[in-house]
């Protein structure tokens, strides 16, 4: 993975620039979740230093690509899923589902990824860089984001640093998790 030595793919600056860097985390969460699927099913549910677990960062990254995609740029006023996981800091919205708690397998949680990314490469497959400086119409149902008019360029950056954000956590997370239990 050597086409990603640091993360400047993830600051793209046209259309092009977003589709390189969607396929480049595909291929990276490919390679992690090929990790998780070897691990002990219990570790998945395993918080390292208070941090989330990988079940509980995957239901995260849907919600991101429920708020910023499917809700900011496609206009769905409600996409949530029951198994969406908004961030800690976000204060509670009753339209927005927040069971910290639940416990789905990783199966679960993958066949909601997997729609969720498909939605996020088709946005992208179909972007020009005419669409990625447009404004977004404001959603005005209660959820997040709030009711406001973001660039697109600014909604698909919020999945990417997202995505990649979350998958370096959860590959450290993994490493801690695997030193622990040899």
């Amino acid at each position: 993975m050597a086409d990603v030595a640091n993360d400047d793919v993830m600051r793209p600056a046209d259309a092009a620039g977003y589709r390189e860097a969607w396929e480049v985390l595909e291929r990276l969460w490919q390679h992690t979740v090929d990790r998780a699927r070897g691990m002990n099913p219990e570790l998945l549910h395993e918080q390292v230093d208070g941090e989330w677990s990988f079940i509980q960062t995957l239901r995260h990254l849907v919600f991101a690509t429920d708020a910023w995609v499917t809700r900011a740029v496609l206009g769905d006023p409600s996409p949530w899923d029951p198994l969406d996981l908004p961030h800690d800091e976000m204060g509670d919205e009753p339209s927005v589902p927040r069971d910290r708690d639940a416990r789905p397998s990783l199966d679960e949680v993958l066949v909601l990824r997997s729609d969720r990314m498909t939605t996020v490469r088709q946005v992208i497959a179909d972007l020009t860089d005419e669409k990625l400086a447009a404004m977004t119409e404001p959603v005005l149902a209660p959820g997040y984001p709030e009711p406001e008019s973001y660039t697109v360029s600014r909604c698909l950056q919020a999945v990417l640093s997202e995505e990649w954000e979350h998958r370096l956590y959860a590959e450290r997370d993994f490493d801690v998790l695997e030193a622990r239990s040899t």
